[in-house]
């Protein structure tokens, strides 16, 4: 990478970092009351999307979606995705009108600013502690119950093997899923990883593919259903995925 190159790409991710907290400080009184309280939150959502499309096209993103199926406002559901950057936050809340939260790790409340509203908003859990584990399983039940969509990462984290196509899936978003008789709604990011890379001096304005996949029904299922709905919904992504790859280098 050439010297110029890699100055405009550090200006570019240092850009990101304005990005993040400029909306949030302009929208910071509307911020505060509609987090206030949960019945405010479908207003506060709006604001969350507005956030997200600030980022993606100040970056120079712009997405491309493909819908296999369309979520219905009136019912719930559980998002699952690949995680491979940061910029997946945003990207959900562009894609997805209908509100939800997210449940994610307790490091994403440490960011200044927007730390605060993640924290009020959203579920937060320490992967390394049980008692977050389990104190997240109930406040995602609650939610749950109030009729809210929930997206959760299930891969537990962006790996660390940026080789990896697609880590392994954790049960606790299926079993959710399961427990409330909720769809699966499978979720591909294409290209995030490539164009915003936990790698710091790296990535590039452009298309951000998705493609929200047809629903997988959990009526009737019971909790011992939860290994093969995992497999199932990793299956539909990791084949999306390497199809992708196979596609982009047809040589290989």
């Amino acid at each position: 990478m050439s010297i110029l190159r890699t100055i405009l790409t550090f200006l570019w991710r240092i850009w990101f970092y304005i990005l993040l907290v400029l909306p949030i400080l302009v929208m910071f009184p509307v911020l505060v009351v509609f987090s206030s309280s949960e019945r405010l939150y479908p207003k506060y959502y709006v604001c969350a999307r507005i956030w997200a499309k600030c980022i993606l096209y100040g970056m120079g993103f712009y997405p491309e979606i493909t819908r296999l199926e369309e979520l219905d406002p009136k019912k719930n559901y559980m998002l699952v995705a690949n995680h491979t950057s940061m910029i997946d936050i945003m990207m959900m809340l562009v894609i997805i009108k209908q509100p939800f939260i997210f449940v994610g790790k307790r490091e994403l409340a440490k960011i200044p600013i927007f730390g605060f509203f993640y924290r009020k908003t959203n579920i937060t859990v320490d992967r390394n502690c049980a008692k977050s584990k389990q104190d997240v399983v109930t406040e995602a039940q609650r939610r749950l119950e109030m009729g809210m969509s929930i997206c959760i990462f299930p891969e537990g984290g962006v790996p660390e093997d940026r080789s990896l196509v697609l880590d392994t899936f954790k049960d606790g978003a299926f079993r959710l899923a399961i427990a409330h008789h909720i769809p699966i709604v499978p979720i591909t990011f294409y290209d995030n990883k490539k164009r915003f890379s936990y790698k710091f001096i790296s990535g590039s304005p452009g298309k951000l593919r998705v493609k929200i996949h047809e629903f997988i029904n959990t009526k009737g299922m019971q909790p011992a259903d939860r290994r093969d709905l995992r497999n199932e919904s990793w299956q539909v992504i990791y084949k999306e995925l390497t199809k992708d790859l196979e596609n982009e280098n047809p040589s290989k």
